[in-house]
């Protein structure tokens, strides 16, 4: 059984974003499957998707208030007992990506831990979280580090998928997927100016997954979107429009 799992809390996006995700899923993963979303709202969501509370990690809360949001809750799903009945691989997937193609390679490629290789950070362990596949329950010792040790952490460490990466990398299994088959949206697909304005945003070749880390959201590119002072900006792209539903 392949799972698919995703983590939604707060208001940042919509169930709509969930729901498209599990659309994509289905139309690029061969049966069976799981598909969770772990969630403190669950309301709008799809019934065909396994709906289970955020893991509970009570300190977590108590860490993350009043600091900037920087994606550490997504660490609760490294926990020894994650929903309960889960095992095996799973395959974490934020919820502003793009899937463009077949997933079944994300489940058979070679790996303990594989995660997207940061495009902007070439000589850098640190990988984009946006896209990884871990083995469910063998790593909660990386959560509890965080726990114990948070203003620490926070201090060595940007983000969530920074402690991430160089956590698996201390363990020895640290692997990236192949490079062309995460591409970022913003790196990858928006064009230049004042191209932008005329051309709509590039769809990466053998791209199986687009992410869309920062701004614009797929949302957004499928309106049309120009950034601050209008020197970024992309047209609605078909190809958007075909995937993202």
């Amino acid at each position: 059984m392949k799972n698919v799992v995703c983590m939604k809390w707060g208001t940042k996006f919509p169930p709509s974003y969930v729901n498209t995700l599990a659309s994509m899923v289905g139309r690029h993963l061969p049966q069976p499957y799981r598909f969770i979303c772990f969630t403190d709202d669950g309301s709008g969501l799809d019934k065909k998707i396994e709906v289970r509370p955020l893991p509970a990690v009570p300190a977590m809360d108590k860490q993350v208030e009043g600091a900037p949001e920087r994606g550490w809750r997504k660490l609760t799903i490294l926990g020894s007992n994650l929903g309960g009945d889960l095992s095996g691989s799973a395959l974490f997937l934020d919820l502003d990506v793009v899937i463009l193609d077949n997933l079944e390679p994300f489940f058979t490629e070679a790996g303990k831990f594989i995660i997207v290789k940061d495009w902007n950070l070439s000589d850098s362990v640190i990988g984009n979280s946006s896209v990884f596949r871990f083995e469910i329950g063998q790593h909660q010792d990386v959560l509890d580090y965080f726990l114990n040790n948070s203003g620490l952490v926070r201090k060595e460490h940007r983000n969530e998928q920074a402690y991430l990466s160089y956590s698996m990398y201390r363990k020895g299994i640290l692997t990236y997927w192949q490079p062309e088959w995460c591409r970022s949206f913003k790196r990858h697909c928006l064009r230049s100016f004042p191209l932008c304005y005329f051309a709509e945003p590039k769809r990466p070749a053998e791209a199986k997954i687009v992410i869309f880390h920062g701004n614009p959201n797929p949302d957004a590119v499928q309106k049309g979107w120009v950034g601050h002072y209008g020197l970024r900006a992309a047209r609605p792209a078909e190809w958007i429009t075909a995937n993202w539903r």
